[in-house]
């Protein structure tokens, strides 16, 4: 094992950078905090003193892929608006419905990652909400804010925040029901599924069925909406 004094924060890199090739060869099940701590040229409970679970690692990799992804960059920088809110509970219902239709891939086992998080100790769970909440929280609460001013949506008692929350919880439960090779819920097949929860998560959240026939169908794709935004600048 390497003998060299690093810094916390190079030895924290150190082992993110052991992880990521662990988790890519042998996905979650197969990567222990014992490989890592090999694949770093670490003790274990070296390890430990950095990250307390596999798990926190794990949510640490995703917490760094999160700020990096094209997608969730594109939708910090759209302008507070109707328009964006009904964006971001699109975007959302469709991220969490698309994991299901590879339940093998790391999207939907993201989803039971968190569900067994919560079961247990929890660290996974916390981390990741912690970092959803941080990049997608303020632009879900401004533009849920002009919303209300431009009488698109009803004001809601309590903290604006939760409401992303909510909505959040509703869609990865939904999710979750599919997730199984049989589906432990068969909703009933229709076309128009997806757009049915956006409808039912805008109206909780006090989106005016006015706003959502406005926006909801003519929201443009989410890159085509960014481009548009950032050009009217």
């Amino acid at each position: 094992m390497s003998t060299l004094r690093l810094t916390s924060d190079l030895r924290r890199e150190q082992i993110l950078e052991a992880a990521k090739r662990c988790f890519a060869l042998y996905g979650y099940a197969g990567t222990t905090t014992k490989s890592v701590a090999q694949a770093a040229g670490i003790s274990e409970g070296l390890l430990f003193k950095h990250f307390s679970t596999k798990a926190a690692l794990y949510a640490e990799i995703l917490s760094e892929a999160c700020e990096a992804d094209p997608e969730l960059l594109r939708l910090r920088e759209l302008k507070p608006s109707t328009e964006t809110l009904v964006i971001l509970i699109r975007e959302m219902v469709s991220h969490f419905m698309h994991a299901t239709e590879a339940p093998d891939q790391e999207d939907a086992q993201r989803i039971r990652l968190i569900i067994s998080s919560q079961l247990t100790d929890g660290d996974f769970a916390r981390l990741l909400y912690d970092k959803i909440g941080d990049l997608i929280g303020p632009i879900f609460k401004a533009s849920l804010e002009r919303a209300v001013a431009a009488g698109d949506a009803m004001p809601v008692e309590g903290e604006p925040l939760n409401l992303f929350w909510f909505s959040h919880q509703v869609v990865h439960m939904i999710a979750l029901t599919m997730l199984p090779a049989k589906p432990s819920l068969s909703y009933p097949n229709a076309p128009d599924f997806e757009r049915q929860i956006c409808q039912f998560i805008l109206r909780g959240i006090g989106v005016t069925d006015r706003a959502i026939a406005s926006y909801l169908d003519a929201a443009p794709p989410l890159f085509e909406a960014s481009v548009r935004i950032a050009e009217s600048a």
